[in-house]
């Protein structure tokens, strides 16, 4: 089995726009591709871990990827899948988000003379002539074909400023760019970029000729990569001064039944042999897979002793309600009233919940644990003093947290 067919096997691959000429380049290690990331962030969340493992299988066939920091593209904004426009960033906040985006980058791709590249796409977008830009690039698209993109077509009753609009071109001027200073002959993305990546091969197509389009050559990663990484509202982050290794790996030994073999089989480098025989494990077998995910996943953000212990931690939580690498919330002493707080409030200041009425439902629906004890009365109270020992609140079956003052 090639490495396409693999991709393909692990359900990675949605659409292609040539896929006779992907396959072999792919499978004979002759791609060089690239995939974007725009610096919305100081850190990379779990929904580019899809994005990040598909650069180091490929690189690992013997392809080069080349990982494109958004620097000029962020400060436009990618209106895909968005009902507003993007939060507009200072260049300093992006400067800073790039390099956060790098060092993080470098614990999966190897980088290096020869080997992987990371270049900015500030590099080029910034320094270019408006109306030099709107003559060599503009007179290639067709506004009517743009908005009939899905990307757009989305925002137009809400409103599409300019600004965004023009995200189409930047993209599609990236591919251009890299494919005659890189010999990039490749894009990936998620399925919510599918008409950018298409007007980056016509682009190309159309400034360089028929015979260029041979070598500008689209994949489209599967949407899943697009709806991973975000629990309750929140990132689930690869920074783990944002999620500690435990709540990452509890994230992912929380995902559901139905998700649990799909997520294994795109995200990790187990064999698909494995992969198979796990498919047909139910029940019972299902925490144990959900287990396996989140320690592989875990040790590839965070490293092997990471990963042991927030297994160990999650392990010991469920058994005996105390974990020591659990994460620790510490609250001040403005929380307290005369030298105490209520549950309610506890379950606000630690994080749990918004508000004191969400607090007040997780206690009567019995969702709410203190030291592996449930909490009945929504009154209950606890001293300063309390804290002073190790004090374990949980809700429900995926919060957990030690409380310190």
């Amino acid at each position: 089995m090639g490495i396409y067919e693999e991709l393909v096997a692990r359900g990675l691959i949605a659409q292609v726009t040539n896929e006779d000429e992907i396959r072999e380049m792919i499978n004979n290690g002759k791609a060089t591709f690239y995939i974007g990331f725009d610096c919305t962030a100081d850190s990379l969340t779990a929904g580019h871990f899809m994005a990040l493992t598909l650069m180091k299988r490929l690189q690992m066939a013997g392809n080069k990827p080349i990982a494109l920091i958004g620097g000029g593209t962020t400060m436009i904004g990618d209106p895909s899948g968005r009902t507003d426009m993007r939060q507009m960033l200072s260049r300093e906040d992006i400067d800073h988000n790039a390099e956060c985006f790098k060092r993080q980058m470098e614990r999966f791709i190897d980088f290096g003379e020869g080997k992987a590249m990371m270049v900015n796409n500030a590099d080029w977008l910034l320094n270019l002539n408006y109306v030099e830009l709107l003559r060599e690039v503009g007179a290639c698209f067709s506004v009517n074909n743009m908005l009939r993109a899905e990307c757009y077509k989305q925002r137009m009753e809400k409103g599409l400023s300019f600004l965004e609009f023009n995200y189409m071109i930047m993209q599609s001027y990236d591919f251009y760019y890299m494919f005659q200073k890189y010999n990039c002959n490749m894009e990936f993305g998620g399925d919510d970029q599918w008409s950018n990546m298409l007007g980056g091969t016509e682009l190309i197509r159309r400034k360089l000729g028929k015979d260029a389009h041979a070598m500008t050559i689209t994949l489209l990663t599967d949407a899943q990569g697009k709806k991973m990484g975000k629990t309750a509202g929140n990132a689930v982050w690869l920074d783990a001064n944002k999620t500690s290794p435990f709540d990452f790996y509890q994230y992912w030994r929380n995902v559901d039944d139905a998700d649990v073999m799909k997520c294994i089989r795109m995200l990790t480098f187990l064999p698909l042999e494995q992969i198979d025989e796990m498919d047909k494990w139910e029940g019972a077998e299902l925490n144990k897979a959900k287990e396996i995910l989140a320690w592989e996943l875990t040790n590839m953000v965070h490293g092997e002793e990471e990963a042991n212990k927030a297994r160990e931690s999650a392990r010991a939580l469920f058994s005996a309600g105390s974990a020591e690498n659990m994460p620790s919330v510490q609250i001040g002493a403005d929380a307290f009233t005369d030298g105490s707080i209520d549950i309610l409030g506890l379950l606000v200041a630690a994080g749990m919940t918004q508000t004191r009425n969400e607090a007040r439902r997780a206690v009567e629906q019995g969702g709410v644990t203190v030291n592996g004890e449930k909490v009945a009365d929504a009154k209950a109270t606890y001293s300063e003093s309390a804290f002073d020992e190790e004090f374990i609140l949980k809700k429900g079956k995926k919060k957990f947290c030690k409380v310190t003052r």
